[in-house]
């Protein structure tokens, strides 16, 4: 792929803050618009299962929004189909209107051979029978959702269901419990956008220029990963996808950036939060590093013994910049910093505010700190969480 000279340079600084803002995390928050304008602005969000402050689909608003109520969060996913469950940069919840633009990938699932469950003979044409004449149903409704208790031993009607959530024949209509609620995508997605109509390159040339803006400015891998796309996918549509290419200091990979972003310069207020490691702010980590110059690893799947900062370390922004990690947990209404880590004492005030503001959200009453790895920071840190706020 030939790419054109770049005729925009910036600096580290530039594209950190145009990072920021594309993520909607620098300027006011757009209130007005709410969750369902944070999932399109984001064009994704990812779920996971792990839950210790709240799930990670509700911690990706909050971070935005800030204390938004966490019923609120659900219904602007879920009520009168705004959204949808796909595999994007990982299982992730996705605006509606972007049901068409998965079509090369929902294509290339039908077209796949597919391993480690079978599926029994007629199991899927009774899935999707039951689906039509019951309506809504989860996975153990339709028959168990596993044969044994291994988490991936699933049963027959599992195997089906999520074949034909894969081949969008179904879709995950709401979260109950953490179980996913299947119905046909007849029934669920608006008929206007009920369609594979679109070819392979127009939908990535979509997803391309999406994963742009809402990164604001990447390279090729950084916009690559937004969606789990090929880099020779990219390579096919970028050049027609609306980015233009920029240089960006310190970068040693050409970059992209959505020219909107480029046209004003991105000020605001910064906002100072928790955030959940699944963000899409930080959730490609070499991008993270390179922008923010902060190393940060899951932990949660490393044994016990070998963390470093904990289980579910959620790294602190603050004044654009990540400041600091806490691994959270709760004790009745008790939000326990189990372990904080703080890039020197100027982080204390803004931890601090991060740790209160997440423990009203999520109606816990005070805030006990258990371990900060500078212990010379952790009486600073606990007279900064009873000063009242100001």
């Amino acid at each position: 792929m030939t790419t054109p000279r770049p005729t925009t340079e910036l600096s580290a600084d530039e594209a950190r803050r145009i990072a920021l803002r594309a993520q909607g995390l620098l300027g006011a928050p757009d209130r007005r618009s709410g969750v369902r304008g944070v999932l399109r602005h984001l064009g994704a969000v990812q779920l996971d299962t792990i839950s210790v402050l709240a799930r990670s689909h509700e911690l990706i608003p909050y971070a935005r929004l800030g204390a938004v109520g966490r019923g609120t969060v659900e219904n602007a996913y879920w009520k009168d189909t705004h959204a949808f469950e796909y595999w994007s940069h990982a299982a992730c919840i996705l605006p509606i209107e972007e049901w068409p633009h998965f079509a090369f990938r929902r294509r290339a699932y039908r077209g796949r051979p597919h391993w480690g469950h079978d599926l029994p003979d007629g199991v899927y044409d009774q899935v999707i029978k039951q689906l039509t004449t019951e309506g809504p149903l989860t996975a153990t409704e339709l028959g168990g959702a596993k044969k044994t208790a291994d988490w991936w031993d699933w049963s027959g009607s599992k195997v089906a269901v999520e074949r034909a959530l894969m081949y969008g024949e179904v879709v995950c209509v709401e979260r109950r419990g953490w179980k996913r609620v299947y119905d046909l995508a007849e029934r669920a997605v608006p008929a206007a956008l009920l369609h594979d109509g679109l070819d392979d390159t127009e939908c990535l040339r979509r997803l391309v220029g999406l994963a742009g803006q809402s990164l604001g400015v990447g390279t090729r891998a950084d916009i690559a990963d937004y969606h789990r796309l090929k880099a020779e996918q990219v390579d096919a549509v970028i050049a027609d996808s609306g980015l233009v290419p920029v240089t960006v200091q310190g970068w040693s990979k050409p970059a992209w950036a959505d020219p909107v972003a480029l046209a004003t310069p991105p000020r605001g207020r910064h906002r100072t939060t928790l955030l959940s490691p699944f963000d899409s702010l930080i959730w490609e980590r070499a991008r993270t590093e390179r922008i923010f110059g902060f190393t940060h690893r899951l932990e949660a799947y490393v044994p016990r013994q070998k963390r470093v900062h904990g289980y579910f370390a959620m790294p602190v922004l603050a004044g654009g910049r990540l400041v600091g990690r806490v691994d959270p947990a709760r004790e009745g209404r008790t939000l326990v910093a189990k372990q904080v880590t703080l890039d020197g004492p100027k982080a204390v005030p803004a931890v601090a505010q991060a740790l209160v503001e997440a423990a009203s959200w999520v109606d816990c009453t005070d805030v006990r700190v258990e371990r900060v790895d500078t212990p010379g920071l952790r009486e600073p840190l606990t007279r900064a969480l009873n000063e009242p706020a100001g």
